[in-house]
């Protein structure tokens, strides 16, 4: 992986921006509880959309509002809702979005934590607009205790939900794994969006040693720890849950402006370009590679013209000196080809019997999966893309153990 282009990212956002949002509704994320919905459902908390503002959209409660906000409280205590997360994991960092909130956010927060060994048998349906806890949904929630949580956030003060201060991240070092987070809110208030950004930790105790499983999807553990450009879709969106609705579901890159103005290609048939477009992802679990599922659903005039993928080995130390350097260092980890270059057809799933992804032309991709199976320890780096790239998945089968770190 020589020569790669310098990972474009907001130096003032928080690192943990680009892991996987363990609670989004489209990871199975999903609100089981809420003390009060008056005017606008708990539910909304957990969308994968941005939040918007309707000037005009009033319901027969009060103002519509694209998120969780309850009523202006006349009792004693304050609000809370419970959010049992899609994919269990180790969480980094919150975003607690207060975007079109302005004179109504709530003005605290806090968060607590439980990993959970049995899952709830309540939870919340339909429209709630306008309607707070029964005595018999408080009676069901009050058996778990929550109150009584790890508190991992605490107390802390929001900002309202102006386009300059509605995302409130919140950092946090809780190296355990979480199934449900509660969200104490003071007194009341509303929030447009929770974003609960993490990595999956699955019990690899019950997978069978010679089962084929997706080492690199989302709720495996794989996550994204580079990339070169995220223009229109993070790399993240490959290893999500399912085929994606349409191309926002996928990696999609800009258009690279140093391409020549005259594309050549070699005799191959593969464009000839001084660059290309990577991604970097780390596998949930080591083990080996037997399969590779590309797809580029939805990409059609805009899907890469060809991709290679290596893997290489790292240890932690190793893996977080090359984040903080955006994967450039004099000791760059030896590199291992796992599939060569290859062109890209557009909108298809394609398989193949190798581990690794490189996307010539930037354009887009949806997802990227691998399967393997026999103990080998590996990472798969880099995944390259030329002048832009767009996918949707990548899905690795393989039996564990195993590990990719990178797509390009």
């Amino acid at each position: 992986m020589a020569n790669r282009p310098i990972q474009k990212a907001a130096s003032s956002q928080p690192h943990f921006l680009q892991f996987n949002n363990l609670a989004c509704e489209t990871a199975g994320g999903k609100v089981i509880f809420a003390t009060d919905e008056w005017f606008a459902p708990a539910r909304n908390l957990l969308k994968r959309d941005p939040p918007e503002f309707i000037a005009s959209a009033f319901t027969e409660y009060g103002k519509w509002m694209d998120g969780w906000e309850t009523r202006r409280k006349r009792i004693p205590g304050h609000d809370w809702c419970i959010v049992q997360l899609g994919v269990p994991g180790v969480i980094h960092g919150f975003d607690v979005d207060t975007s079109f909130f302005t004179g109504n956010y709530g003005p605290y927060v806090s968060i607590q934590v439980a990993c959970l060994d049995q899952i709830p048998l309540f939870t919340l349906e339909g429209d709630r607009t306008g309607m707070a806890a029964s005595p018999s949904q408080f009676e069901a929630v009050a058996k778990l205790n929550s109150d009584s949580w790890k508190e991992i956030v605490p107390m802390t003060e929001m900002k309202p939900g102006y386009s300059e201060s509605c995302h409130n991240y919140l950092s946090v070092t809780y190296p355990h794994r979480v199934t449900h987070i509660r969200l104490n809110i003071y007194p009341d208030g509303g929030i447009a969006r929770l974003k609960v950004y993490g990595i999956g930790k699955k019990d690899w105790s019950t997978v069978p040693g010679q089962d084929l499983v997706d080492l690199v999807a989302l709720v495996n553990g794989g996550v994204c720890v580079g990339y070169s450009d995220a223009h229109y879709g993070h790399p993240r969106n490959m290893i999500a849950l399912g085929r994606g609705d349409n191309m926002g579901d996928g990696w999609e890159t800009a258009r690279r402006l140093d391409r020549p103005k005259i594309l050549r290609v070699d005799e191959k048939g593969i464009l000839q370009v001084p660059g290309c477009e990577w991604a970097i992802l780390r596998l949930g679990h080591p083990g080996i590679i037997s399969k590779i599922e590309l797809d580029t659903n939805h990409f059609k005039g805009n899907f890469p013209d060809s991709c290679k993928i290596e893997a290489c080995s790292l240890t932690p130390d190793e893996e977080n000196n090359l984040i903080l350097n955006q994967w450039r260092s004099d000791k760059s980890p030896k590199w291992r080809i796992l599939l060569p270059p290859q062109k890209i057809k557009p909108a298809v799933h394609s398989r193949t019997n190798c581990v690794g992804i490189v996307d010539k032309d930037s354009a887009g991709v949806k997802c990227y999966q691998v399967r393997p199976s026999v103990p080998q320890p590996y990472k798969i780096q880099s995944v390259d893309c030329g002048p832009h790239s767009c996918r949707r998945n990548v899905i690795v089968h393989a039996t564990i153990p195993m590990q990719i770190v990178a797509l390009n």
